[in-house]
């Protein structure tokens, strides 16, 4: 499958719930396995209190179906007491996939 597109999402933990925001996206693996039109999930660490989504599509229809999905609801949920600021979402077109 060729994928086309994708979403990075950083987030910046407040810095007493960062276990709590890893713990959250360990749980949101799951979500990510459900979702047929997602090629691929990551998870991430940056450092203590920055962490972040990256993750696949073979095309727009699919992207649009993931932000407005369960990961992204669950997110934007939590966020007011788990993130020290808004996430920072970033659409990206990829160049380039092995």
């Amino acid at each position: 499958m060729t994928v086309t597109v994708g979403v990075l999402a950083l987030l910046e933990a407040k810095p007493e719930r960062a276990a709590d925001l890893a713990a959250l996206l360990e749980r949101t693996r799951r979500l990510a396995l459900a979702e047929q039109q997602t090629v691929s999930w990551y998870a991430f660490r940056v450092d203590e209190a920055t962490y972040g989504i990256f993750d696949t599509f073979a095309d727009e229809a699919g992207r649009e179906a993931h932000l407005r999905g369960e990961i992204a609801e669950t997110l934007m949920r939590v966020a007011p007491e788990l993130l020290a600021k808004d996430p920072e979402i970033r659409l990206v077109d990829l160049l380039a996939v092995k």
